[in-house]
């Protein structure tokens, strides 16, 4: 999908580090936003190992959680009342001390929830540590066009919503 994302890269910078501020205190950034799609680094932090040498996760979660926000808002712009309703968590492979890099998409996004997905990275590996899907309640906010990112059907033509 191409266009531009309903918030801008600094705008959702300073809603993470504002207003989920545990996660904002991580020290998150966003390399890449675009309409329904979002990828956030998180640089590893000694607070984030666990017994074993490894990324709690906790930490990947909140990426994660908040990497879905942002792939929402990209959507709809800064709604800051669109809430995380349903999240869940596979973790796939342990990942080494280092940090991580979360990529959000967006399923299918209506009125009132939106539903995607997130692929969590480590630094050292190009296999995913981690997989996580969730779904957002969005409150009444002005009307916005959204789409669904990313998604293609079997013969390769974007799927509408």
């Amino acid at each position: 999908m191409t266009g531009r994302s309903a918030i801008s890269i600094p705008d959702l910078e300073e809603l993470i580090r504002e207003g989920v501020p545990l996660v904002g205190g991580f020290g998150v950034t966003v390399e890449e936003l675009v309409p329904g799609r979002v990828r956030m680094r998180m640089p590893y932090k000694d607070d984030f190992v666990r017994p074993g040498g490894t990324v709690t996760g906790p930490a990947m979660f909140g990426l994660a959680d908040v990497a879905l926000y942002g792939a929402v808002l990209s959507l709809i712009g800064r709604v800051e009342l669109a809430v995380t309703t349903s999240m869940t968590i596979n973790f796939l492979r342990r990942p080494a001390p280092v940090g991580i890099t979360a990529e959000a998409r967006i399923l299918k996004c209506g009125k009132r929830l939106a539903y995607g997905e997130v692929l969590v990275f480590s630094d050292d590996s190009a296999e995913p540590v981690a997989h996580a899907t969730g779904t957002y309640s969005i409150p009444p906010h002005d009307p916005v066009s959204l789409a669904v990112s990313g998604y293609r059907d079997p013969e390769g033509g974007e799927k509408s919503v």
